[in-house]
C-alpha cells in the first residue's frame, strides 16, 4: 500500500491534506507543527536516498504524511525486499526493522526509537526454540514474524497473521511447532483443523508424548490484543446492535468467534473499504482505527481506544526526523544469524 502524502515536501500542501483527513481528530495547531516536521522529513529522505516504511499502527499524522509505503508486516517486508534506496527508515517496532535488515544486509536500516520493542517478541528466545526442537525432533518450526532475528534464525519458515494458515498448510507436515503467539496459534489451529498443545518448559514428559496433537504452541501474547474481552463486545453490541466488529487474529479465540470478521491489519482495512455497514469497530491498536477513519470519511468508525501499544507509540515525527539527521538507531545483525533468519523470511514472502 502506497502512502497518501508521503512524497510531498511542501509543508502547506501537507497541512492541507492532513487537515482534510484529521481535522476532527487532531487540533489545528498540532497539525501545523506536524506538517512542518513531515515536510522536513520528506525533503531529507530525498536528499539521503531513503525510503520510509510505515506500519498500520502508526499515529495518524505520521501515517498519512511521511511513509512511502504503508501496510502490515508482510506488505512492508515485501517492500523492504525490493527497495533500491540506500537507507530504510522503519516506522514500526524493532522486529520489523530487523526483518528489513535481514533482507537488505548491505543497506542502512534505521529505527527511529531504540525503545520500540514488542511484548510478544520478548516472550521467546532462541534458546527456547532450540529446547522445543530438542523435545520435538524433526518437527518444522513456523515462527510469527513478530519475533527477533535470533528466533527467526532457529526457524524453518516465518509467517504473518495474513498468511499464517497458508504457511502451516504449505509444509505438508502432520505436526508443526507454531511460535510464539498463543492466541494466533489457537486461531490457526482451529482454521486448519489441528489439535494444539502448549508444552511446559520442563523436559519432555511422557504425558506430552502420549497426547494426540498436530500443533505445538507457545504462551506468548500481545499486550494489546489480549486485553480485548467478550464483555467489550457485549457492551458495544448492546449500545450499537448494528455494529460490525473486526478482530485481529492476535485476539483470543473467544473474542474472534464473537466478532463478525477476523484477520490481519491489511485484511481488516480491505474489509472496511469493500463492505457497507452502519458502523464498524476494530479490536486492535487504536491508531489503526483512526487511520481507516481518516482515509474513509464516509464510513462510521466506533472508537474503543482504551488500549494503545506503548511500543508503536515510541515512533514519532520528531524521532523520525532525528533518525534521518543523525543515523539513529542503526539496526545491526550478526551475519551468521542474519543469513539463517533470511531463509525463513524469504520462504514466508514466497508463500504470499
Amino acid at each position: 500500500m502506497i502512502s497518501l502524502l508521503g512524497n510531498e515536501t511542501s509543508a502547506n500542501h501537507l497541512y492541507t491534506g492532513l487537515q482534510a483527513m484529521l481535522a476532527d481528530v487532531v487540533p489545528d495547531f498540532e497539525l501545523r507543527m506536524k506538517a512542518d516536521l513531515a515536510a522536513d522529513i520528506n525533503r531529507l529522505k530525498v536528499e539521503r536516498n531513503a525510503v520510509i516504511l510505515g506500519h498500520n499502527y502508526m499515529e495518524p499524522a505520521l501515517f498519512h504524511s511521511i511513509p512511502d509505503y504503508v501496510g502490515d508486516s508482510l506488505d512492508l517486508a515485501r517492500q523492504a525486499a525490493t527497495t533500491d534506496k540506500d537507507i530504510i527508515v522503519f516506522c514500526g517496532v524493532r522486529f520489523m526493522a530487523e526483518t528489513a535488515k535481514i533482507l537488505n544486509p548491505g543497506k542502512t536500516v534505521l529505527l527511529p526509537s531504540k525503545n520500540a520493542g514488542c511484548s510478544l517478541a520478548a516472550s521467546i528466545t532462541a534458546a527456547d526454540v532450540r529446547e522445543l526442537k530438542y523435545k520435538f525432533p524433526g518437527v518444522p518450526v513456523v515462527t510469527y514474524v513478530n519475533t527477533y532475528a535470533e528466533v527467526k534464525a532457529e526457524s524453518d519458515i516465518c509467517c504473518t497473521s495474513s498468511n499464517a494458515a497458508a504457511v502451516v498448510e504449505s509444509l505438508k507436515s502432520e505436526t508443526v511447532i507454531f511460535l510464539p503467539d498463543e492466541y494466533l496459534a489457537r486461531n490457526v489451529a482451529k482454521e486448519t483443523g489441528r489439535h494444539i498443545i502448549f508444552p511446559t518448559k520442563e523436559p519432555h514428559s511422557a504425558s506430552e508424548a502420549e497426547l494426540d496433537y498436530q500443533m505445538i504452541g507457545w504462551r506468548g501474547r500481545c499486550e494489546v490484543h489480549e486485553k480485548f474481552t467478550l464483555d467489550d463486545i457485549a457492551n458495544i453490541r448492546k449500545q450499537f446492535p448494528d455494529v460490525v466488529i473486526l478482530a485481529h487474529q492476535e485476539c483470543s479465540p473467544e473474542v474472534v468467534a464473537a466478532s463478525d470478521y477476523s484477520g490481519s491489519t491489511n485484511s481488516m482495512i480491505k474489509y472496511v473499504e469493500q463492505t457497507k455497514a452502519p458502523r464498524y469497530l476494530l479490536l486492535t491498536e487504536c491508531a489503526m482505527g483512526e487511520n481507516i477513519a481518516a482515509a474513509n470519511p464516509e464510513k462510521e468508525m466506533l472508537r474503543l481506544c482504551s488500549v494503545r501499544c506503548p511500543h508503536m507509540n515510541q515512533i514519532t515525527l520528531e524521532e523520525t526526523l532525528a533518525s534521518l539527521q543523525k543515523d539513529q538507531y542503526v539496526i545491526e545483525i550478526p551475519e551468521e544469524i542474519r543469513a539463517r533468519a533470511a531463509r525463513a523470511v524469504e520462504r514466508m514472502i514466497a508463500i504470499g
